[in-house]
Order: structure tokens, then C-alpha cells, then sequence
């Protein structure tokens, strides 16, 4: 199968873009439509370490972690829910542990709808279990090949939708990261990321289609979010947050390429970038904020809320809290934002919720100003501008996005002289990158073969 690169916006200008409604909706599970007029909660959760020791005891534990999300949802009269379960790794490197959970919480789930008519999906997220000390196998490989078990299983057993957080590059980003080395995030993310994510999404599209499931999407947790985390808050200086967010726009050009493969969303919660891929693909996609407080602190709490479909807690441990267990908590609070939106939409006030939510984290820092939805809509034009290149999108994604913090440092956007400096040598490196990307492929080939030990140009088919 050809993937179909995207080469133009699938919404007219930017305005046009509101939480709850995707140009193209999914359907999905039991009863439930994504994008299609309304957002939904979708909660996600740990097991605790010691449930992992058996099948049987990770099983019981999903069940418990089912059944309490199901009764709190009917219990404060939510109308939908969405479970994602994240693999452990005992899962996805036994698929037939993952099936059996995902067939577990499924039966449940199947309980409650047709008891109470709750509308509800679950979403299995494989583990990328193909990373070992020498990375990413080639296809055919054993490990690629329990991992695509993984998926097949999983769908057949009672998952909705198939997602994945995928690891191709990182091999190279982790290296550049830390030297600030701009050529090798955008060979490491957009480059190899997205030959790795062609390769993976077309399989799990065809796995989709054969089970009559979702093939829903990819998030670059691996790479733009470690960025992300090691760049922290306003008192951290590990990283400059303006390389950061070039970090994450770049990322959305890799993310791009499930939907490019087949994938129809929604995109999976820790994808910031989610936006701009939305912005492109119109499809639905989770984001995650405020509410991912639990698994780790952002700046960007309220803004990503502008263009979600599905609204998540991004990743809680299963353990009581005084309100109940800790997923009853998050549930609860993810369904009352949902609520809140809903009624927007309803009632017509849903852009001026959604400018609310953006000017309430739009200056605070530049990954939030970048990936404000007018912002987020540029850097997509900037990225079909060139939709055909891998290279040359994501290139352009780290240009426009240098250009629109540069213009934002001239009005309300605060830039501190770290931030400034890096800016200003980020954009000497992009500038000084040549456009022809063979070139660039040749020239990091020749220097990451040498440098990075355990990079493999094999293992993306070079």
C-alpha cells in the first residue's frame, strides 16, 4: 500500500477549528462517534508493579480498573467513556496477556453499555518492544514480529482501536539533544521517524482493517516529549524551551505519517503536536493537559484543550485515593471538563471557551505560544507546503515555528536571554541546512554512523 501524503490543510483557515469536532469523525466501539459534535473523556492508568507477577493477577487487576471507570461514569450520569490501556511490558511481549486483558475489560464494558447505554471504546497502546541496546530491529525480525502479535491479538480480543508510541530515531535524537545539534533532532525525528513510522503504520492499518478495528495513530512521546520534560519549567535550564517546541513541531510532521499509512485517528493523548496534525489530517485526536497532572506537570494545562476530541489524564497508578480509586478520581474530573465543553458546543459558545482556554496559557511560554490553534494551523501550512519531502517538511515546520517565536518575543511573549540565544542558534542551523535532501540524508548517514554506535541505517532500510 502507497501512503497518501498530505498536501494540503483539511480546514479553511484556523478559526475553523474547535474541540469535539474533526472533519472526519471515527466510529468506534459501543455506540460511540469521535469528533462528531462532542468530546469524550479518556481515561488511562497503571497497574501497580505487583500485579504484573502473573497473567491471572494483571487480568484481575484490569478488572478492577474497568469496573470501577464504568461505575463512576454512570454513577455522575457521564454519557461516554474511553479506556486506554498502555501496555506494561508483559504485555505486548506476551500478546496473548495483552489479549486477555483487552478481552477482560471489554466483557465489562459490554455489561455496562447494555445495562445503562453508556457509550464507550477501548483503545489498546502497544509497548514499542522492538528497542534494545542495539535499537530498533528490521522488519522480519522476532521481536517486530511479536509486536505486530501484539496488535493482531489485541483486536481480536476486544481493543477498538490500536495505538503505539513508537520509537524510530531516537537513537539519533537522544544523542543530538544533548548537544544541541539541530540536523541531527531533524534527521532523528523527522527523517528516520517517520521511515520507521511508514513502515509500523502500515502493518497495524492492515491488522485494523483485517480485525474491522481502528488503526488510530501515533504520539512522539519518545522524542518530542522527552524534550519536552527535560526542558521542565521556568526555572529549569537543561534545555531551552524554544528548542523544545522546534522539538514537537518537527514531531508533528512525523506523527503525520500514520494517518499518511492508513491510520484514521484519534491520535493518541501525549501528542501535543496532535494539533497541528489535525489542523492537516482532520482527524480526530486525545489530548492531554490540566489533567495529566497525575503522570506529570506541562505548560500548557489549559490551551491543548482547544481542538481535543477525546480529553485524558494522560496516565494514573491504580490505587485509592480519599474520593475513591485513583482512576474513579480522574475519571470524574475528565468527564466534568467534557461536560463543560459539550455545553459549549451546544449552546454556541464553543470559540469563546476555546479562546478562553488559549489566552489562559498562550504567553506563559513558547511551546504553548507555538502550539496556540493559529500558530498550530501555520506551522501545518508550513509543513504541506513541502508534503511529498519528509525531509523538507520537517525543515520547514522548525523554520516556521523559529518564525512565529521571533514574532511573538516582538509583542507579549517573554523570551529570557537563554531562550533568545538559542532561538537565534537554532535558526543559524536550520537556515544554514540545504534543501536537497539526499544531501542531508548522505551527509547524516556519513556522521551518525560514526558517532552513534547502536544507529543502524539497516533497521530503516537504508
Amino acid at each position: 500500500m502507497a501512503v497518501n501524503r498530505c498536501t494540503k490543510m483539511s480546514y479553511a483557515s484556523a478559526d475553523e477549528m474547535i474541540f469535539g469536532k474533526a472533519v472526519k469523525p471515527v466510529k468506534a466501539g459501543l455506540g460511540l462517534e469521535i469528533g462528531a459534535g462532542y468530546t469524550t473523556p479518556e481515561v488511562n492508568y497503571a497497574p501497580r508493579p505487583e500485579a504484573g507477577a502473573s497473567k491471572e493477577k494483571l487480568i484481575k487487576e484490569y478488572e478492577r480498573i474497568t469496573t470501577d471507570i464504568m461505575a463512576r461514569m454512570v454513577q455522575i450520569g457521564a454519557p461516554a467513556v474511553v479506556l486506554e490501556t498502555e501496555h506494561v511490558q508483559q504485555m505486548s511481549n506476551n500478546p496473548e496477556w495483552g489479549a486477555a486483558v483487552a478481552h477482560a475489560q471489554k466483557t465489562i464494558m459490554e455489561d455496562y453499555h447494555d445495562e445503562y447505554g453508556i457509550k464507550c471504546a477501548l483503545r489498546h497502546t502497544i509497548g514499542d518492544i522492538r528497542e534494545s541496546r542495539d535499537f530498533l530491529e528490521l522488519r522480519g525480525g522476532d521481536k517486530y514480529n511479536t509486536f505486530l502479535e501484539a496488535f493482531e491479538q489485541c483486536a481480536k480480543s476486544g481493543a477498538d482501536m490500536l495505538s503505539v508510541e513508537s520509537m524510530g530515531g531516537k537513537e539519533i535524537f537522544d544523542y543530538a539533544i544533548l548537544r544541541n545539534d539541530m540536523a541531527g533532532i531533524l534527521f532523528g525525528i523527522g527523517v528516520l521517524g517517520s521511515m520507521d513510522m511508514e513502515m509500523i503504520w502500515k502493518d497495524i492499518s492492515d491488522i485494523a482493517k483485517k480485525t474491522g478495528t481502528i488503526s488510530a495513530g501515533d504520539t512522539d512521546c519518545a522524542q518530542a516529549n522527552t524534550a519536552m520534560f527535560i526542558a521542565g519549567g521556568l526555572l529549569d535550564k537543561n534545555l531551552a524551551h524554544t528548542i523544545a517546541i522546534i522539538a514537537r513541531t518537527i514531531s508533528a510532521a512525523r506523527s503525520l505519517v500514520a494517518y499518511e499509512a492508513g491510520a484514521t485517528g484519534p491520535g493518541k493523548d501525549c501528542g501535543y503536536e496532535n494539533t497541528i496534525v489535525k489542523a492537516i489530517a482532520g482527524v480526530p485526536i486525545a489530548q492531554e493537559g490540566k489533567t495529566s497532572t497525575c503522570a506529570h506537570s506541562d505548560l500548557m494545562g489549559n490551551i491543548v484543550m482547544q481542538c481535543c476530541d477525546l480529553w485524558s489524564n494522560e496516565s494514573v497508578e491504580y490505587h485509592g485515593e480519599f474520593g475513591g480509586t485513583t482512576v474513579q478520581c480522574w475519571s470524574e474530573t475528565l468527564a466534568y471538563d467534557c461536560s463543560m465543553m459539550n455545553v459549549a458546543l451546544q449552546s454556541g459558545n464553543e470559540k469563546v471557551l476555546r479562546d478562553i482556554l488559549v489566552a489562559s496559557d498562550m504567553y506563559r511560554d513558547a511551546q504553548g505560544y507555538v502550539l496556540a490553534y493559529p500558530h498550530a494551523y501555520r506551522v501545518g501550512e508550513a509543513i504541506v507546503r513541502n508534503g511529498d519531502d519528509i525531509y523538507l517538511r520537517a525543515k520547514n515546520a522548525a523554520l516556521e515555528t523559529i518564525k512565529i517565536i521571533e514574532e511573538g518575543a516582538k509583542g507579549k511573549l517573554e523570551l529570557s536571554r537563554f531562550e533568545t540565544t538559542a532561538l537565534a542558534n537554532a535558526k543559524t542551523s536550520f537556515e544554514a541546512l540545504t534543501d536537497d535532501a539526499d544531501k542531508f540524508m548522505s551527509d547524516c548517514l556519513t556522521k551518525y554512523k560514526q558517532e552513534v554506535k547502536v544507529f543502524k541505517p539497516e533497521n530503516y532500510g537504508l
